[in-house]
């Protein structure tokens, strides 16, 4: 995630997935697939994989209910709703329980947000995550902070009470908060809220997120006449759409896995038809650059930069379209439930948690990877 202090702010958000860039650079030696071929290798089941995953976060939870509340108090709703949307805690398990009211104290009944205490520049994504973490609890007491925090969300959309109209291209975007400037991470977030919220999709909010989303795919044309639309045009998504990053304003913007998942999926939500050009554009890319191994686009090794967060995206937009398999360039048919779990599999340490060797985003931190592992595995459960 990257939060709290500035370096570690965005990683809920690619965890939370700050740059825009591809980075290149020599890939590591160390593969996780190689377990396969040493001796004593065991595929476990998705049970096996995901008890192991719970057993690790309930020892690692904080007496007062959080995990990893020094690096950001975001952490704790990801891991809650990783536990509950795996059904193998109920939101009466102490463990879960003890979790929830710590969110609780995040409440903000006078601005409706559920971020009290945060610092703006990132409201919009701690009030998400943990909005989404009450609504899995499928707790009714949580009914009323949640239509607030749903409130609270749209009116901070770029466009309805600041008043800017749609010629600026943040229009639609959601950001840290109040005022800034958006992102395809934080606003792919706030959807999911919404979505969660059971906001109906005929609300206008969706059209206007609609048009941020469309100014942020590599896809020059009615929907996207920004000055760098048209320079790669291969359907991928970028974090932000302007200038930024030490690039100019027209300056080409390379795409990248877990942004384009999360732009293709909010096409879905947002009512774009599998017929539409940007539907089609961002699926194509998908196809020609298929992974389960590494987030394409970012850079690779063991696990990937932003490798966890990928997943994630991965698995719910995939599971927003209705997809059981993904078509590859080469015309191979891929079961991605079924490669997802494999991989996950396969990089899952001993004591059942996960970990990245790039720091990038948080994904250093075993329970944010848990967190995001967890999630990913709950949209790959086996049909029974």
């Amino acid at each position: 995630m990257k939060f709290g202090r500035r370096a570690a702010v965005a990683a809920v958000m690619m965890a939370l997935s700050l740059s825009a860039v591809t980075v290149g650079g020599a890939q590591e030696k160390k593969d996780p697939k190689e377990k396969e071929k040493g001796k004593g290798f065991k595929q476990k089941s998705w049970d096996e994989v995901t008890d192991a995953a719970v057993a690790y976060l309930k020892a690692t939870q904080a007496e007062d209910g959080t995990w990893s509340k020094a690096s950001h108090p975001g952490i704790t709703a990801v891991v809650v709703t990783g536990l509950l949307k795996s059904g193998k805690v109920k939101a009466d398990d102490p463990m879960a329980a003890k979790g929830l009211r710590f969110v609780e104290t995040l409440v903000d009944d006078k601005e409706g947000s559920l971020a009290a205490g945060e610092n703006l520049r990132h409201k919009f994504y701690v009030t998400s995550v943990n909005l989404q973490a009450f609504k899995a609890s499928g707790l009714k007491k949580y009914d009323a902070p949640v239509d607030r925090a749903v409130a609270y969300l749209k009116k901070g959309q770029t466009g309805a009470a600041d008043g800017k109209k749609e010629d600026d291209p943040n229009y639609g975007g959601f950001g840290y908060g109040p005022g800034s400037r958006g992102d395809m991470s934080n606003t792919h977030f706030v959807l999911d809220a919404l979505v969660a919220a059971g906001v109906p999709r005929t609300d206008d909010v969706y059209k206007k997120t609609l048009i941020f989303v469309s100014r942020c795919q590599n896809l020059g044309g009615e929907h996207n006449k920004l000055p760098w639309a048209d320079k790669i045009n291969d359907g991928s998504f970028v974090y932000v759409n302007g200038a930024g990053f030490g690039g100019a304003a027209d300056a080409p913007k390379p795409g990248y896995g877990s942004m384009t998942f999360a732009g293709l999926k909010s096409l879905a939500i947002c009512g774009v038809s599998k017929d539409d050009p940007r539907y089609k554009k961002a699926l194509e890319w998908v196809g020609k650059n298929y992974s389960v191994d590494v987030n394409p686009g970012r850079q690779e090794g063991a696990g990937g930069q932003g490798y966890y967060y990928y997943l994630v995206s991965m698995a719910k937009c995939l599971h927003t379209l209705g997809v059981d398999e993904v078509t590859d360039a080469s015309g191979k048919k891929h079961d991605w439930r079924a490669e997802i779990t494999r991989a996950l599999t396969l990089r899952q340490k001993k004591d059942g948690s996960w970990g990245n060797d790039f720091a990038q985003w948080l994904e250093s931190d075993p329970n944010l990877d848990t967190a995001f592992a967890l999630i990913a595995l709950s949209y790959t459960r086996p049909k029974k």
